[in-house]
């Protein structure tokens, strides 16, 4: 049964050029993805800035893999709800922070004009906030083939190198402006467990050479007191109770984070062959969505 149900959740994954690590993943990396400039959202906020706007208006740019892709509008919504921030977003599904770093050429599944510093020179964003699974298993060209299967110490050493090469181009493209990067940390594995643990050490790392920050949203879609156990369903929280849609199962008192065929992705509904935001109400994304608003709010 073990070994069907990781086939299944696999296939899934796969559909959306997910990011989780099996230990047989594809031999060669996907086709760059077809998303087209106009897949990138730009929303201003609709409100007058206020005389402090600086604060409660910020700029902010929204880059990562297929959990990005599937969170982008709801992580809009509560930006420009909460903080009435203006919100760009160009997450492309299967990627890591090599994709998203200059100088790669055609070893990356991000387009030049969708790098990380060019879009930081052209928008100037306040924040940039930065969501990638920690991509395992070479499904992009830029990680040169490392995977945690077959190397764990290479792709912990390659990935670190990667978080600061990103975080130095973001920084020379921000100039005297530069923007403070937000670091996701991501939710359980029920597969490798101990990888994403040591990702979002990484993430911490790294934000703290930095002066940056990180959002433990993974904490608010695992249990309380077991922040790296992987759970199918959460008890429902206050939120999720004053906004019923997000309570999946009342009656029991808990919600949903993911289907039942896709241990990684939180949107409630299938994955397509085409990336795309997620189309359902789904509690896993609007838990992670509402942590990233918080700590923008508060840095």
């Amino acid at each position: 049964m073990r070994t069907s149900w990781i086939v299944g959740v696999l296939t899934a994954a796969l559909l959306l050029g997910a990011c989780s690590d099996p230990s047989d993943g594809p031999e060669s990396a996907p086709p760059t993805p077809d998303v087209s400039r106009a897949a990138t959202t730009h929303q201003r906020a609709q409100t007058s800035p206020s005389p402090s706007a600086a604060v409660v208006a910020p700029r902010v740019l929204y880059l990562g893999d297929s959990l990005a892709m599937e969170a982008q509008q709801v992580l809009g919504q509560e930006l420009r709800r909460e903080l009435r921030a203006t919100y760009t977003s160009a997450p492309y599904s299967g990627t890591t922070p090599c994709d998203y770093l200059e100088g790669t050429g055609k070893k990356s599944l991000v387009p030049d004009r969708d790098k990380a510093a060019a879009l930081v020179r052209a928008l100037h964003p306040d924040f940039v906030v930065l969501q990638f699974w920690g991509n395992a298993w070479g499904y992009t060209w830029c990680m040169d083939g490392i995977s945690h299967a077959a190397s764990p110490q290479k792709y912990f050493s390659r990935y670190r190198a990667d978080l600061r090469r990103l975080t130095d181009q973001i920084a020379a493209a921000g100039g005297e402006r530069r923007p403070r990067i937000v670091w996701v940390a991501q939710g359980p594995d029920p597969i490798t467990p101990d990888r994403v643990r040591r990702v979002n050490e990484l993430y911490d790392e790294q934000a703290a050479a930095s002066g940056d920050v990180v959002a433990d949203a993974g904490a608010t879609v695992a249990p309380a007191g077991s922040r790296y156990t992987w759970v199918q369903y959460l008890p429902c929280t206050s939120y999720e109770h004053e906004h019923p849609d997000y309570c999946t199962q009342p009656g029991r008192d808990r919600t949903a984070l993911h289907l039942d065929k896709d241990y990684l992705h939180f949107c409630l509904a299938p994955t397509t062959s085409t990336p795309r935001p997620c189309p359902a109400r789904s509690p896993g994304i609007q838990r992670i969505a509402r942590e990233i608003t918080r700590v923008i709010g508060s840095s």
